[in-house]
């Protein structure tokens, strides 16, 4: 065994190795500072670049970008309020709010310390348990994966603010929307509207984007301000850093939460920073902070997804089974170079094992490092006025939410989630619940047919499903009682209790008519495909009709009576303008295509909202769309060039 662990060092050490570690951090840099990309997308980038490298040197790029893509999304999640990937999404909720005081550096530095300290535990996790885990991972069955996609969803009691009932709906809405496509049972398709599109579902990068980003940039450019409300940047990086020492156990648990979350196959990639932050809220007695500027919240989630990567790592060797979608591309190129994932890992090539392992580590180290010393600059980025920095937000946003499946259908659902999410964000509802729903929907169901399937109704009763059955019971029973304890020693915020209701009854009419349709709907296909989508469907049609009854009954003082519209600011513009600015962009797209929609939007936005010179609007124009069109190419995406474009490269008849 010595040998071999001399031989793994001696090659992580090799000065072509860290040459080729350097290559995949920088380019992992560079994929997770743009918006939506995530690890997916930067793996099969790099694909077809390692074909026919030798091993140690391909493996040393593809470990160099896995690593550093969770630390370095998150300049855009704390900067700008867009997720730079689905695992950077939870920090938004902390890291934004932060960023908007004056405080970026700090969150940045408690996100960057985090995620090296989770880095690092998931690989000293992955050294020790590379030969005992094994038994472990084949322990977890369907049923009790299918325990575990429900211990997820008791979290959203943490996430659901001061309406536990709002919080539940959200997340059957996000459930309801995660069944559109085919049934994973029976391949019949559900609610897709006869919608080619929609036979696939939704991509999880258009949901998290138009959930999130848009709604939060609507609410920026209604400000008329920059992100930082403060001029300056806060206690700098070192902050931070105190910050993590300070809540140290905290980022211990939520690595810890981290390994095992992300060693369990399709279930961590996308969802262990919401579970870790649901964890952080529910074990904290000052709640009062999250989502508004909470340095626990930035902590939490980001050293449990950087440590999530050295548990995705245990199935992907040893089994061959991606513990994520961006696990999935590493097997790919795995295999692409000649390795064989499964039992050949942890024998014959244990020594490549560990020089993943610890090329892990390493690269951890290095992206952290880098992000470090950006930090302090980087974040300056916040004392921009928002209109300047908006239109390019827009068009990276996107064409990020494009490369999903590169269809202008991608756009299209961007703006219509992004619409749901600035009324989820009008009235009160938590958009983390709807996501956590949405990303948990699909494995739910497959895991709950595999269950009855292989041991009938009688999978309830097994010893794993008991023991993490009554932990989700215990979660929900302490979050009850808290969210009890804060309704009665709180008193009501009177600032955005509306007088006129209409608002948010017509709002919860549409969410209730759509889970009538998605009842009909579910009666439409076999047993097997109707069981999940109907029994989602009645959950959110009782709990959409106790909300209208709370509404309507308890008349302006409703616990479900929230309207950030209901205070009358006078510095803000129209609910709906900005909404209508980006509507009318991906509208362009459709008639004259992506690059002339996008060039003219930027000049017309930059002169008219950021009230720029036409030569500063034309300059800045150009080199945002250098830039983009510069990305589309390394990428081989063929931007769309809409009906005029389209009609002009049509053959005329000559004569």
């Amino acid at each position: 065994m010595l040998d071999v662990f001399m031989s793994a060092f001696y090659s992580v050490l090799s000065i072509e190795h860290l040459m080729f570690l350097c290559v995949g951090v920088v380019l992992g840099l560079a994929v997770g500072i743009f918006p939506g990309l995530g690890g997916i997308a930067g793996l099969s980038l790099l694909l077809p670049f390692i074909y026919g490298m030798d091993v140690t040197s391909a493996l040393a790029m593809l470990i160099g970008l896995v690593a550093v893509i969770p630390t370095s999304d998150t300049f855009t999640s704390v900067l700008m309020g867009i997720p730079g990937s689905s695992g950077s999404q939870a920090t938004v909720l902390d890291g934004f709010p932060l960023a908007k005081k004056g405080q970026a550096a700090r969150a940045l530095s408690a996100a960057f310390s985090a995620s090296l300290f989770g880095g690092l535990f998931g690989a000293a996790v992955l050294t020790v348990f590379v030969l005992i885990a094994r038994p472990v991972i084949l322990a977890f069955g369907s049923a009790e994966l299918f325990m575990l996609t429900l211990l997820g969803l008791s979290m959203v009691g943490g996430l659901a603010g001061n309406s536990l009932m709002k919080g539940l709906c959200a997340c059957a809405l996000g459930l309801m929307l995660g069944t559109i496509g085919g049934a994973p049972a029976t391949g019949e398709f559900r609610l897709f509207f006869n919608i080619d599109y929609l036979m696939d579902g939704l991509p999880l990068v258009v949901v998290g984007l138009g959930i999130f980003a848009i709604p939060e940039i609507v609410d920026l450019l209604r400000s008329k301000r920059q992100i930082a409300e403060a001029s300056g940047l806060g206690g700098g990086w070192m902050a931070g850093v105190k910050d993590l020492i300070t809540h140290r156990w905290l980022a211990f648990r939520c690595a810890c939460i981290g390994c095992v979350v992300g060693a369990l196959p399709g279930l961590g990639g996308s969802v262990v920073d919401w579970i870790s932050y649901g964890h952080a809220v529910q074990t904290s007695k000052d709640k009062s902070q999250f989502g508004k500027g909470d340095i626990r919240g930035v902590i939490a989630p980001e050293s449990s997804n950087n440590a999530k990567e050295g548990g995705a790592l245990i199935p992907t060797i040893l089994f061959g089974i991606p513990g994520s979608g961006g696990m999935a591309v590493f097997l790919g190129g795995m295999i692409l170079i000649g390795l064989e994932p499964g039992p050949s890992m942890v024998s014959t090539n244990l020594d490549i094992t560990y020089t993943i392992i610890w090329s892990l580590a390493l690269a951890n180290v290095l992206g952290a490092g880098a992000c470090l010393f950006m930090s302090k600059w980087v974040a300056k980025l916040t004392t921009i006025p928002y209109a300047i920095l908006a239109p390019f937000m827009i068009a990276v946003i996107c064409f990020a939410a494009f490369q999903a499946t590169r269809d202008l259908s991608d756009l299209t659902a961007l703006i219509g989630i992004g619409i749901l999410g600035a009324f989820f964000k009008r009235f009160g509802w938590p958009r983390p619940a709807f996501l956590i729903g949405y990303v948990l929907a699909s494995g739910m169901e497959n895991y709950l047919y595999q269950a009855a399937q292989f041991d009938g109704w009688g999978f309830l009763l097994k010893p794993g499903v008991l023991i993490i059955g009554f932990i989700v019971v215990s979660s929900l029973t302490f979050t009850a009682l808290q969210l009890k304890a804060k309704r009665k020693n709180k008193e009501s915020n009177n600032r955005y209790l509306a007088a006129n209701i209409a608002p948010q009854v017509l709002f919860v009419l549409a969410i209730l008519s759509l889970s009538l349709y998605a009842l009909y709907d579910a009666f439409q296909v076999s047993m097997l495909a109707r069981i999940f989508p109907a029994g989602i469907a009645v959950c959110l049609i009782c709990l959409s009709l106790l909300i209208l009854r709370k509404l309507v009954t308890d008349g302006d003082y409703s616990q479900v009576n929230y309207d950030e519209e209901a205070p009358k600011e006078e510095n803000k513009e129209s609910f709906y303008l900005y909404l209508c600015w980006i509507g009318g962009l991906i509208a362009s797209y459709y008639l004259v295509g992506f690059v002339i929609a996008t060039f003219a939007f930027f000049i017309i936005f930059l002169k008219l909202k950021a009230q720029l010179s036409w030569l500063k609007s034309l300059i800045l124009s150009i080199l945002a769309m250098t830039f983009i069109t510069t990305l589309s190419y390394l990428m081989v995406l063929d931007l769309p060039i809409g009906l005029l474009q389209d009609w002009i490269t049509l053959p005329w008849p000559l004569g």
